[in-house]
Formats: structure tokens, sequence, C-alpha cells
């Protein structure tokens, strides 16, 4: 299916689920699709996919013939004359002695030679005419054009270069597509994640201000009997304010991460979304985590260091491009130039053009280093970006590590907290039923439940935490689930 098709279809599930969020649960994974679909972000990674696609396409055009098409209009004052004045030419007769043709020039009668004037030269004895008018030519409205055909034949491997390059390009502008994806369902999971955290707090606030009322009550009902000092009663009364100011501290948590939850996902703030996890008992996650892993394998599935490694590409192929500014140039060249008036046959106020073949070879010979050095500046420019992959692995390899790392400890603290609840349960409950029987002190019982309380609230935090490092220890090992642009 392609990333158009995917992207409407959660689209679609946005809109249904938006409309029905305050009555029916949302699952993760439709908060997800939401995201996915409304995260601008992601709009504008999936427009840089789309202009590189067209800057591909642009470049595959260079290997085929340019047509272009250029005309132009152009008026002039003055007529243009070949001639200042009328011309007088000379004539030739054919001499039968000489089998040539001859000067007819003026000749003395008497000596039969040339005759020559004032100035030096001879005088004809006939002239052709030749007037001013004949050779003066009307060029004040002059309409010009021309239809070109460029086909290169080699340009340094310039060409080649670029479409190289633009692939590169298009496959980097479709990993950081990938990559904000990833970004955006990490996003979402914290969000969802801290909702669902926020209201199993809720709930065991709830309880705890429950647990306070009955103490209070009890303590009362004591005070009012004459078994209890007014002083017990006050710090029952202490403890139970203190409870209600943190219910509302949670309160106002709860309703500060659902806005931000609302955002993530590309809906109104306001917008009140009744979460899957968040009325249930939500369990941890059942997979095992590996304590090693195959780095080859992550390097192939992060979208982030694809992107570098089509960066390195792209700085390969502009030392290309470089070199090409070094390299003779070939290209063909046809055109078909036309004009009114024309020239074509005798002066003739009509359009008329002719067609004209050619090569054209262009070799740069000395340009004091530039092209030199822009081509050892571009190979700089890989080395650095190879330099800079090769870092964000060793991050990487730290990263992964550090992952799987907190991932185990969630889980090890997660098992802790199910022993200390165990424990802090039967306290609660010893701590109850020794009050009831007089053997313990109201003290005793408000350290327990706080105790009760804080095991609880350890739980909870464990079991939001393995969620957490889950889905981060899959965002750092690349099988974060999410839509690629294909």
């Amino acid at each position: 299916m392609s990333l158009r098709k995917v992207l409407f279809s959660v689209a679609m599930a946005a809109v249904t689920i938006s409309g029905a969020a305050q009555h029916q649960p949302v699952s993760l994974d439709s908060c997800r699709a939401m995201a996915l679909s409304n995260n601008k972000q992601l709009r504008i990674r999936n427009e840089a996919v789309r202009q590189a696609g067209y800057q591909k396409d642009e470049a595959f055009a260079a290997y085929l013939p340019a047509i272009d098409f250029a005309g132009g209009y152009m008026y002039n004052q003055k007529e243009i004359s070949i001639f200042d004045k009328d011309q007088l030419l000379p004539t030739k007769t054919f001499d039968l002695a000489t089998q040539s043709y001859q000067f007819n020039i003026v000749k003395n009668p008497i000596t039969g030679e040339p005759v020559k004037g004032p100035n030096g030269e001879y005088i004809p004895e006939t002239v052709a005419l030749i007037p001013k008018e004949a050779m003066t030519y009307d060029i004040h409205n002059v309409f010009f054009g021309a239809i070109t055909l460029t086909q290169p034949i080699f340009m340094g491997g310039k060409i080649v270069a670029m479409n190289r390059l633009t692939h590169y390009a298009e496959e980097l502008a479709k990993a950081m597509h990938n990559n904000e994806a990833e970004n955006v369902i990490y996003a979402v999971d914290a969000a969802y994640w801290q909702v669902v955290s926020l209201k199993a707090k809720q709930k065991l606030a709830t309880s705890y201000v429950a647990l306070l009322d009955t103490l209070h009550a009890n303590v009362q009902a004591m005070v009012n009997q004459g078994v209890a000092t007014r002083s017990d009663l006050l710090t029952v009364d202490v403890k139970l304010n203190q409870a209600n100011v943190d219910l509302t501290k949670v309160d106002n948590g709860l309703v500060l991460s659902r806005m931000a939850l609302a955002q993530v996902c590309g809906l109104p703030v306001n917008t009140v979304m009744n979460l899957a996890d968040e009325d249930t008992d939500f369990a941890e996650c059942s997979a095992p985590i590996a304590t090693s892993y195959n780095m080859e394998d992550v390097y192939a599935r992060r979208q982030d260091l694809r992107a570098l490694e089509m960066g390195v590409e792209i700085y390969h192929q502009k030392e290309r491009v470089a070199m090409s500014e070094m390299l003779p140039k070939v290209a063909l060249v046809g055109s078909y130039s036309f004009s009114n008036p024309n020239m074509f046959n005798g002066f003739s106020k009509k359009f008329d053009g002719a067609f004209s073949v050619g090569a054209m070879v262009s070799i740069p010979l000395w340009h004091w280093g530039g092209n030199y050095n822009k081509y050892r500046a571009a190979k700089s420019q890989t080395a650095m970006a190879r330099m800079q992959l090769d870092d964000t692995k060793d991050m990487i390899d730290l990263q992964v590590s550090q992952s799987a790392f907190k991932a185990q400890e969630a889980v090890k603290t997660y098992h802790m907290t199910l022993s200390n609840l165990e424990k802090a349960n039967e306290n609660l409950r010893q701590a109850t039923l020794g009050f009831h029987e007089g053997i313990m002190t109201t003290d005793n019982v408000m350290e327990a439940q706080t105790a009760w309380l804080k095991a609880n609230s350890e739980k909870i935090d464990a079991l939001i935490d393995i969620h957490l490092c889950d889905v981060y220890l899959s965002k750092v090992l690349g099988t974060l689930p999410y839509p690629q642009s294909n």
C-alpha cells in the first residue's frame, strides 16, 4: 500500500476517533494513527520527498535534447543602404585577340593609348549605372526567431553525477521522513503512557484519601468516646488535607497531560480522550530483552543513519560534479533560424529561414587552480561526512547498550516494587487490625498507609517505565513500526 493510501486511511480513522473520543476508549494504535495523520512536521517531510522526486526527474531530463525557441521584433529608425550615392561601374568587352575580357576605356584616337583622368585613373568609355535606391533596404520593422535543439554528448560526467545525486537526495528525504515518523510515534507513546500513569495515580490518590477518611471517622468516634485525644484527630486532619492537595495536583496534572496527548495527536487541546489502558490493570511487557544485538542489522534499520549514508553519497557525487568542471564538454547543436525581411534570395520582405547543424566543444585550459581547489573542497566535505557517519555509529552502539540496560533495569525494578507492595499491603493490614484492637496508634496506621501509597506509586512508575523503555529500545533498534515513505 502506498504512503498516500496509508495516510488517507489513518486520517479517516482519526476523524472517526476524534468524534467518538469522549464515548469510546481510544487505543495506543489509534493515537499513533491520528498523530501520523495530523503531524505538520511529517507533512513537511512528505512534501520534501515529493520535491526530491521532482528534482530527480529534472536531472534525468538533462540526458535528453533541449528544444528552445527565441524570437523578437525590432524597429529601426533608418533604412540601410549599401552605397552612399549612385555607383558607376566600368564595363568589359571580350577581346578576340587576347581571348579575354578587357575594360572599355577611353583611348587617344591618335596614339591609341588609354587616357587617364586628373586623378591618375583610366577613364571608362562606358559605365553601368547602379542607383543608390536599388541598394537601399527597408529595415524599419524586423521580425526574427530561431528554434534550437541542443543534445549533450559528454559533459565531463556532470549529468550522470547529478542524476545519482538527486537519487540519493530522494532516498535522504525518505529516510528523514521515516525518522520523523519514528519520533512522532515515540512522542505519542510517551504522552499516552503519561496519561495512563496519572490516571492510575489519580485512582491511587483517591483510594488514599478514602483510607484517611475512614481513619478520620474512626479517630473521631474514639475522640467522642474519650479513648483518643484531639491531637490524634488533628494529626489525621493534617494528613487528610495533604492527601486532598496531592489529589488536586494529580487531577491538574492529568488534565494537562490529556491536553499534551491531544496536541500530539493533532486534535484540539480541549479534546478529552478516554484511553483504553487507563481503566484497566495494564501489565508489563513480557517480551524478553536481549543482552546483545547484531549491530549491522541495527545500522541497516536506523533511518537517521541511512540519512547520513545518503549524505555521504551526495557529497561523493558533488566531487564528480566538481571534477566535471575540469573536463571537456561536447554538445550537438541544431537550429532553424528565420526572419522577416530575409536575405536568403535577395532582399525579401517575408518570412524565410534555414537549418544549421554543428557541434560545440568546450575545453577548460587554465583557471589558476580554481576548479581543482573546488574539487578538493568537495573531497573534504565527503571526508567529513564519512567521519560523522562513523562517529554516529559509535554513538548508536552506546545508545543500544544503554537502552537495553535501562529496559532490563526497568523490569528488575518492577519486580522489586511488587515485593515491596506485597509487604506494604501486609503492613497496612496488620496496622489496621492493631489499630482496631487498640495495640497500634494513629501514627502507626498513617505510616503504614503512607508506605502503602509509596509502594503503589512506585509500582505504577515501574510499569510505565517498562513501556517507555520498551518503545525507546524499539526506536533505538529501528524496529518501531511506522508507515514508510516508498
